[in-house]
């Protein structure tokens, strides 16, 4: 190694390089992929309000693409949103965990109502991740039939086994898969790129739809159908979350890179290639994305576009199960089942039953649409709503954070949000004719997550006045008020927080009048950060007496970890406990409570009936906490709601 520490620079150069190719794979996937079947749906004869062919509309169209891509993804989530992280971690959840944790210090009702809007964007992201599987690999598909036209028949059938084949490897993770996504990407940009340089040579004056005044003459020229437009055009911003949400696996910086450096010339190219090609012949409005190519690259075009498709729709696959292991951290959801897929990297999950929710959701999209053109009125709204409030969330956090001046915020945010607000209104006009299941899809994932954190909090209450204080509980085993014989061993329960006693410990003290000697009160606390470390996961407290082997226990985990409650006793130093617990026998006692309907006037009825039934896929608890389950002892109870 020479004194200027080359090699050193040159391996950082090597791991950046590796960085910005997975992200390549993982996080422009979904974007990546939108200039498939964006134009086309643009110029759809069969739209509800179509956009008249002319030299000077499609100019204009191409020109709206551009910018809304530059405006919405460059300067909305590249430059602003993804400044402001939580512990490294974005996404809308990110934003509404920070609105929590500073809203409830500076008792601002605007952070509990934006917090509340976030979490209606998270539902749209749900909408999102059933439609984009469908309209994807359907839009891969739908190339057959520039190869040969009677293979029109066979897309519906084909899309479904690729959909039914990619949910089933779920639950074998995706690190092998993961891999070969990155350059199997980087081999999808280059070709579009290409593609689009071929459409470009043939009618070069195409370029001039760069300038931003073709997309507002469009826009101010033609308003009665570029109005309409926007429903379709802003397929070109699909994805754009995804950017924001994957920050805290490849960073800021490898996705503003992969982004400036790759996709945004690459799909740039291909708009500008599809517009000139219709340029020279409109009769190309059919599909303009395979028309590129000649004849005997179409069918190899057609299959790599599949695999593009299908790592666009993994990337949404993965997106789902994080947003609702993180909702059920926060208390959005219930407990659910999870799956860690790879030993060494964080954040790959596999939740079954969001796994098969979102299976039969697709293949029923796929079979009642039976086109990516038809789906796409329903795909905008859901782009669109998550979009415009992740944008007003950030402001708000913006103006938080950075103690930004008043003036800027309001300034930036009536810029952005007039962009955004648009482009919502325009997706309205489409809801009779698709626009409304991304809407009825978020409304039912808001209701249930609402109803799940209303119930839970009244469950909680009443809980609690069934477990009564635990000091006094503590007090009256000293004093003798409750009679019970210590037995060896080591005894550790799960409980929902230090002030209470776990309903488990009461029911062994009192109905079997006896304690083991050594006793654990574990509660678990999801802070509002992405991971906890390891020295700060568990602290102990002796409950005020450090000779009666009752110690209470705090673990903390971020709200992107699964908690393991072994393993983080394992942290903890015997002198803080009373004595070494013994992991290897201790046994585990969970307190399981069965819900009643009550009279209670608590919530609307049909609320306590869909909170029920919610909290039956509740993940096994002795499974979700890695208890050992052949040393873990259950007792029930029952709490009316």
């Amino acid at each position: 190694m020479n004194a200027s520490g080359a090699p050193h620079g040159s391996a950082r150069d090597t791991v950046r390089l590796a960085v910005i190719v997975a992200a390549l794979g993982v996080v422009f996937g979904d974007i990546g992929t939108s200039p498939i079947y964006t134009l086309q749906t643009v110029f759809n004869p069969e739209d509800p309000h179509p956009v008249p062919v002319s030299t000077d509309n499609i100019y204009g169209v191409v020109s709206l693409i551009f910018w809304s891509v530059m405006i919405i993804v460059t300067v909305t989530y590249i430059l602003l949103a993804m400044r402001i992280d939580n512990d490294g971690e974005g996404g809308i959840m990110a934003l509404i965990t920070l609105l929590r944790r500073w809203g409830s210090q500076r008792g601002g009702r605007a952070a509990v109502v934006l917090a509340a809007l976030g979490i209606f964007g998270a539902s749209l992201f749900f909408g999102d991740s059933m439609i984009t599987p469908a309209i994807s690999v359907l839009s891969a598909v739908e190339g057959l039939k520039t190869v040969e036209a009677s293979m029109a028949d066979y897309v519906v059938p084909i899309t479904a086994v690729i959909i039914v084949v990619l949910f089933l490897v779920q639950r074998r993770g995706t690190a092998a898969v993961g891999k070969v996504f990155g350059p199997v990407m980087i081999v999808w940009f280059v070709v579009i790129g290409a593609c689009g340089i071929s459409g470009i040579v043939q009618h070069p004056g195409i370029l001039r739809a760069l300038s931003p005044t073709y997309a507002v003459g469009f826009l101010t020229g033609h308003f009665h159908f570029a109005f309409f437009a926007l429903a379709a055009v802003v397929l070109s911003v699909t994805g754009a979350e995804a950017l924001y949400a994957d920050m805290g696996h490849f960073g800021r910086r490898a996705i503003t890179r992969g982004w400036l450096g790759m996709v945004l010339p690459a799909c740039t190219l291909s708009y500008l290639g599809q517009g000139a090609l219709i340029l020279e012949d409109q009769s190309n409005l059919s599909s303009p994305f395979f028309l590129l190519v000649p004849d005997w690259a179409r069918l190899p075009l057609v299959v790599l576009t599949t695999a593009a498709t299908v790592i666009a729709a993994q990337a949404v696959i993965t997106g789902a199960y994080s947003v609702a292991s993180q909702a059920a951290q926060l208390g959005y959801l219930p407990r659910l089942r999870i799956a860690h897929t790879s030993e060494t990297t964080i954040g790959q999950i596999y939740v079954p039953w969001i796994n098969w929710l979102l299976l039969t959701s697709v293949l029923t999209l796929i079979f009642a649409f039976r086109s990516s053109a038809a789906l796409a009125y329903a795909y905008g709204m859901a782009v669109t709503g998550t979009i415009t409030i992740t944008t007003l969330l950030f402001f708000y956090v913006a103006h938080i954070r950075w103690s930004t001046p008043r003036w800027i915020i309001v300034t930036g945010a009536v810029l952005l949000l007039s962009v955004d607000l648009l482009f919502v209104a325009a997706n309205l006009t489409k809801i009779l004719h698709g626009a409304w299941l991304p809407l009825l899809i978020a409304l039912t994932a808001f209701t249930i997550m609402t109803t799940w954190q209303r119930g839970r909090a009244i469950v909680t209450a009443e809980r609690e006045r069934l477990e009564g204080p635990l000091d006094q509980f503590i007090e009256e085993l000293r004093s003798g008020g409750l009679v019970a014989q210590r037995v060896p061993g080591t005894a550790i329960f799960l409980n929902r927080g230090r002030t209470t006693a776990p309903l488990a410990l009461r029911a062994n003290v009192e109905h079997n009048q006896v304690r083991h000697e050594h006793v654990v009160i574990v509660s678990i606390h999801t802070e509002p950060v992405p991971r906890v470390a390891d020295d700060q996961r568990v602290t102990a407290d002796d409950l005020g007496y450090g000779d009666d082997g009752i110690t209470h226990v705090t673990a903390r985990f971020g709200y992107m970890e699964t908690p393991d409650v072994p393993a983080a006793l394992a942290l903890l130093d015997p002198e803080a406990t009373e004595g070494r617990i013994d992991l290897e026998r201790a046994s585990y006692f969970l307190s399981k409570i069965e819900l009643r309907k009550g009279p209670a006037a608590t919530m609307a009825t049909w609320r306590k009936h869909l909170f029920i039934a919610t909290s039956h896929i509740t993940a096994d608890a002795a499974e979700y906490f890695n208890l050992p389950r052949d040393r873990t002892v259950i007792i029930g109870s029952h709490v009316e709601v």
